[in-house]
């Protein structure tokens, strides 16, 4: 009934740890599909280890080291279950979780996207950013324009179940680059018919969200601006969803945002290029009549809309001083 198709790039050693929280499930109706490239980081000696062991494990090697959507895709075309579940090395699933999407999945007449919480596991336990709007919803299946709320949510790849015949169907699969989930996610959503949601917290991510599961070569970060041109041409060949695209806007500068005061995430020289392709996006795609969020957020929405760089780069300075401040009083207070 459930494929797991698992990206075997084991960056931080938990390969073994998400095999088992597989396998062990109560629900047996399922199957294991590990992908592996040429990468370091894929164990094929772990893999090939459970597939001797357990038969409802199947291995998929890929040549060269390609990137994470490349892997997803391969482990698409060799499932056979109804369901698809993409997971990383890192994710671990509860010993009942599989059961409780088995049953949900017939109880809302197995719709084309099944819809779950989850939890990130990083100094201390954090829940999803739609956590609040899944405990929401009722037990029937409902379609996408039902509840637009759902596309100002992130756009993960491991939170949901996908029907295999609509992702065939469709024609669905992952992009080369980074944050290839984002378009690959927002066009299965546009196109299931009906989505269900089960209101447990089925998977737990065990690293950071500045980690990314496996290299994609050639790929940057700018590559989130066509994942999400590509989201937007989505709403624009279909009218119908107009009421999806002030959260899908939400997500998008969000997003942008949250890449421009990541620590780390573009060089000194990337971060103008980087905005002025944010503010571009502001004007290119602000729906008519949208409401910028309340306080400081709203504020920030604001500076992106300007195109003004500098006002956003000095607005930044007082934040970081606080930032500084706070980290140096946590060490001295050791």
């Amino acid at each position: 009934m459930i494929s797991v198709i698992v990206a075997a790039h084991d960056l931080q050693g938990q390969l073994e740890s998400c095999l088992r929280s597989i396998l062990n499930q109560s629900f047996r109706d399922l199957e294991v599909v590990a992908v592996l490239d040429q990468s370091p980081e894929c164990p094929a000696n772990v893999v090939d280890d459970y597939a001797q062991r357990d038969g409802r494990v199947s291995v998929v090697r890929l040549k060269g080291v390609v990137g994470i959507g490349r892997i997803r895709n391969a482990g698409a075309e060799h499932a056979a279950g109804d369901y698809l579940l993409f997971l990383d090395s890192d994710h671990i699933v509860g010993g009942t979780t599989l059961q409780a999407m088995a049953d949900q999945l017939q109880a809302t007449d197995e719709p084309d996207v099944l819809l779950f919480g989850h939890t990130r596991l990083h100094h201390r336990r954090w829940h999803g950013a739609a956590a609040e709007l899944i405990a929401q919803q009722g037990r029937e299946s409902f379609a996408p324009i039902d509840l637009p709320e759902l596309f100002g949510a992130p756009a993960y790849s491991w939170d949901r179940l996908f029907r295999r015949d609509m992702w065939i169907r469709q024609r669905l699969s992952f992009p080369d680059g980074l944050y290839e989930e984002v378009s690959a996610v927002h066009r299965a959503m546009l196109a299931a018919d009906r989505i269900g949601v089960l209101k447990w917290n089925c998977v737990q991510i065990r690293r950071r969200h500045t980690q990314h599961p496996a290299d994609a070569p050639g790929g940057t970060h700018f590559d989130v601006f066509a994942r999400y041109e590509e989201s937007f041409g989505l709403l624009q060949e279909r009218t119908a969803l107009d009421a999806l695209a002030p959260f899908l806007f939400t997500r998008m500068i969000r997003h942008y945002l949250f890449l421009l005061n990541l620590e780390g995430c573009l060089s000194r020289a990337e971060r103008p290029q980087f905005f002025q392709r944010a503010s571009e996006h502001y004007r290119r795609f602000l729906p008519d009549g949208y409401e910028r969020p309340d306080g400081r957020e709203g504020v920030k929405f604001q500076l992106v809309a300007s195109g003004m760089y500098s006002a956003f780069e000095a607005a930044r300075l007082p934040q970081l001083a606080r930032g500084f401040v706070s980290r140096g009083a946590t060490v001295r207070g050791r």
